[in-house]
């Protein structure tokens, strides 16, 4: 860490390309990839990608690439699709969503892209799954890329706009944080920030003999104290892992200004009151 609080990417939260290559082996089917990541923020570079597009090669397995947030990066940060890559595109799901590209969440419209001998199996699933989702929030998705489109790469873009106000509300968060006494771990992407809370002081009351971990009983405390909701990171973990990561939880800028305000007023008063 740097004395400003923030957690340096290149020192934290980068793929071991031998532990990487360690979990390939004769029986594995596909990957699952999420960049930019939820919760940690992180965007895979093209270096990234490729280390992991040649392991998808060499054991021919299938890449589902979550690509949600691919038009919210940051500090020129670029998203990069693993399906570009040499050899990929054959053998990769990519999965897009309404909800973050258009910030219209309710309406649970996405789409997958890929390679046709993939998505025919993928339609087969889908129609006896869920089956379909309301021609009118699909049609409206439809307008929505077709402006776009035409305005891609102009001020008037919302791909462009986007970005740039929540740009505002990450610098606004991340400082709050770190007034607090907080690490916030800077996302490159997506609208989530994650933080350290190991070096802050709270009074959370010990596992009540369940093993909570230590994120869940801290997110509960911060809640009944503070009036403030976080979500406790070791939730993504599976629980081989999840001890490893309860000195983390996750925020969300992607909120009203009233709302950015009123947790900075809360973090603000519990800092005061140390």
């Amino acid at each position: 860490c740097e004395d400003s609080g923030q957690v340096l990417w290149e020192d934290y939260w980068v793929l071991s390309p031998g532990e990487l290559a360690s979990k390939f082996t004769s029986h594995t089917k596909a990957i699952i990839l999420n960049t930019p990541n939820n919760p940690l923020g992180k965007v895979y570079n093209q270096e990234e990608l490729q280390m992991i597009a040649d392991l998808c090669v060499k054991h021919d397995v299938l890449c589902i690439s979550d690509e949600v947030y691919e038009w919210l990066t940051y500090d020129g940060a670029k998203h990069v699709k693993i399906a570009s890559l040499p050899g990929m595109w054959e053998r990769t799901i990519t999965i897009g969503s309404a909800g973050k590209s258009f910030s219209a969440t309710g309406w649970k419209v996405g789409w997958a892209m890929g390679s046709g001998h993939i998505l025919k199996h993928l339609k087969t699933v889908h129609q006896n799954s869920v089956y379909l989702c309301a021609t009118a929030a699909q049609e409206a998705v439809a307008h929505g890329f077709q402006r776009e489109f035409e305005q891609f790469g102009k001020p008037e873009s919302y791909f462009l706009q986007l970005p740039a106000k929540l740009q505002v509300k990450r610098q606004k968060l991340a400082q709050c944080l770190k007034n607090v006494g907080l690490q916030p771990i800077m996302p490159e992407g997506g609208y989530f920030m994650m933080a350290d809370i190991s070096t802050i002081k709270a009074d959370v009351p010990d596992s009540t003999g369940n093993d909570e971990p230590y994120d869940y009983r801290f997110v509960k405390w911060l809640i009944k104290n503070k009036g403030l909701a976080t979500i406790p990171v070791s939730a993504f973990y599976s629980p081989e892992h999840c001890k490893d990561f309860q000195n983390y939880i996750r925020f969300c800028f992607i909120k009203e200004d009233s709302t950015l305000n009123a947790a900075e007023k809360i973090l603000r008063e519990w800092s005061e009151s140390k």
